[in-house]
């Protein structure tokens, strides 16, 4: 943690950066949570960092708070914030209660059907329910991104992917 303190300082080290903060929510090192969440709401040039913090933030989050702090990474405003949280809630296939479900399809109604941050969304989705979900799920799988159609296409089975990343 204080190696990555002293990283943040340097902003030619984003991959370093995006690395450390990967492997402090890896690891469940939740004292860095609140560091994680001031520098979400700072600036970066490189914006592969926010999605790092993003993902960080859900999987360093207690299970009660896991919707709270969803919410709160849409709420920012910084798309790769909310692209990274929601990539560790399809990647961990957290569940989510209808009313969070409600409030990250609200978030997603007007992004233009290129947006990336409704990739992780549908891959995410296989584990809701409701006609809401169904409606979002067939638009994404008749959507111009393949990638968005195919994880939308699985979740509409009901089937996860294994995804990977870096």
């Amino acid at each position: 943690m204080e190696a990555f303190q002293r990283e943040v300082r340097d902003t030619r080290t984003w991959e370093t950066q995006y690395q450390m903060v990967m492997a402090l929510a890896m690891c469940g090192h939740r004292p860095a949570l609140g560091p994680i969440r001031e520098l979400a709401q700072r600036p970066f040039r490189a914006t592969m960092v926010y999605d790092a913090l993003g993902d960080a933030i859900i999987r360093l989050s207690t299970p009660q708070d896991t919707a709270h702090s969803l919410r709160w990474c849409l709420e920012v405003g910084t798309p790769m914030l909310a692209d990274g949280a929601l990539r560790a809630v399809a990647m961990q296939r957290l569940p989510l209660d209808a009313a969070t479900i409600d409030y990250v399809l609200d978030f997603l109604d007007p992004l233009d059907p290129h947006d990336c941050v409704r990739f992780w969304a549908a891959a995410a989705a296989a584990g809701w329910t409701g006609p809401r979900v169904r409606e979002f799920l067939q638009g994404c799988a008749a959507g111009p991104r393949a990638d968005v159609a195919n994880a939308a296409t699985s979740s509409l089975q009901g089937k996860y992917q294994t995804y990977y990343t870096f």
